[in-house]
């Protein structure tokens, strides 16, 4: 899948491992929670990078904790309105300081990634055909001013008012 960034389209150095599928001996990889939560002691003593990817539902945010400690955490995005992957991001960003990569996998749509950044993710596997070809046309929506603090740590306070920050990112073409 095209993996998008900030900066553009970029290659992605990670494979994605089915549950199955057996663990090569090089290569960053990203393995499901299950698999994570049965083989975590195989898979931490790896010597190539191990990132998680995690649904939304009932047991994931007790392990976002653990999970700050991987280099790279994938969140899915099932559906348009399931925005429990957002508030995992955050937790991550400033509950649980991870500085790894954020990933967005799944249900990845244009309107959404705006928000999606100021939640602290860093990259998204984009299958969504019009959110891929608004992306390659350089169009991403959104205003660059904010009433509520990003985990992006890309903003500035504005003026007189305490709560009003200023992306600092730069501005898409297209942007309003």
């Amino acid at each position: 899948m095209p993996l998008w960034r900030r900066e553009g389209f970029a290659e992605d150095e990670w494979v994605v491992l089915d549950d199955e599928a057996p663990t090569p001996g090089e290569g960053a990889i990203v393995v499901s929670l299950k698999r994570w939560l049965a083989e975590r002691a195989a898979l931490s003593s790896r010597t190539a990078p191990v990132g998680v990817a995690l649904e939304a539902g009932a047991d994931a945010q007790a392990h976002l904790a653990e999970l700050a400690e991987r280099p790279l955490v994938a969140l899915a995005f099932a559906k348009f309105a399931d925005g429990r992957s957002f508030s995992y991001a955050r937790l991550l960003r400033d509950r649980h300081r991870f500085r790894g990569e954020l990933r967005a996998i799944g249900d990845v749509l244009i309107d959404e990634i705006p928000l999606m950044l100021r939640c602290g993710f860093d990259s998204f596997d984009v299958t969504n055909a019009p959110t891929l070809h608004a992306l390659k046309s350089g169009h991403l929506p959104g205003s660059p001013l904010h009433y509520q603090p990003s985990s992006a740590g890309d903003e500035v306070h504005e003026g007189t008012r305490p709560w009003l920050r200023v992306s600092t990112a730069e501005p898409t073409k297209g942007s309003s």
